[in-house]
């Protein structure tokens, strides 16, 4: 399942390792963070779709305290 979020974050640079990150999370088939959109694309699996999003959100705030995700 592919769903688009709006993904307010600071800088490029913290999109970039937000982005590298996510892709590790197992369920994970890809992930785009876009700082000059400010949106996060997230491929994952459809049966645990929602406990994926719930990891990505807090390895977003790992890496950028200050980044907000909105459902």
């Amino acid at each position: 399942m592919k769903k688009h979020y709006k993904f307010e974050i600071d800088c490029a640079n913290c999109a970039a390792k937000v982005e590298d990150a996510i892709k590790k999370i197992d369920g994970v088939n890809n992930a785009t963070v876009s700082f000059m959109t400010q949106k996060l694309t997230l491929d994952a699996d459809d049966a645990c779709f929602d406990e994926i999003l719930q990891k990505v959100v807090a390895t977003a705030k790992k890496i950028e305290p200050d980044c907000e995700l909105h459902l």
